[in-house]
């Protein structure tokens, strides 16, 4: 019965090293062992049709960590429209050519900052996964998406009621740059570049 249920040990033992995971030349070096990203997908990376941003929250209340990863993943795609427009904002002024493009930068970043408030309570969450925690615990991640073309529709409304900017706003020339800094930032988070 001893040697029977040291065979099985031996068995048992054999299988799970055989199913566990061979390390690699960093963790073997390090020690270090990597951790699996929830949403680190390619469908949930910023591409030239959306802004797209994941982040977690963790607290010993579900809700909370919940409101923690939304207000992160949050203030991560806020990062992303508010330098996507601030570089849209300078190439449109320097082709446009027009008088004073400091006053009309400033105007354009502050519009582009309320059309980034606007478009954040908007947002699609497209990915939410829960964690009970061995210390209790609960890690919540979430991944959110704001269409291009919802960013681009507040900017030029929010631009049509300003008199001053309006009349030396070209609709279709800030569009052109626009998708052409979406096509950029697409590739970016792509490659990695």
């Amino acid at each position: 019965v001893l040697s029977a249920a040291i065979l099985l040990t031996g068995i048992a033992s054999v299988s799970v090293s055989c199913k566990s995971k061979k390390a690699t030349p960093i963790e073997q070096q390090t020690g270090a062992v990597e951790i699996s990203v929830p949403f680190s997908g390619k469908e949930f990376q910023t591409d030239k049709e959306n802004f797209r941003a994941r982040s977690s929250g963790n607290s010993p209340d579900m809700v909370t960590a919940k409101k923690i990863a939304l207000q992160n993943a949050k203030s991560e795609m806020a990062g992303m429209i508010q330098s996507t427009m601030k570089k849209v904002t300078e190439q449109y002024t320097q082709q446009r050519q027009m008088g004073n493009t400091q006053e009309f930068n400033n105007k354009f970043e502050e519009l582009a900052r309320e059309v980034t408030n606007q478009t954040l309570t908007d947002v699609a969450v497209i990915g939410e996964k829960i964690y009970k925690e061995t210390n209790g615990t609960f890690t919540y991640w979430v991944a959110i998406q704001a269409n291009k073309q919802t960013v681009l529709e507040g900017m030029t409304k929010t631009i049509s009621q300003n008199q001053k900017l309006a009349q030396d706003y070209d609709k279709k020339k800030f569009e052109e740059i626009f998708n052409s800094e979406m096509d950029k930032l697409g590739q970016i988070i792509v490659t990695g570049k």
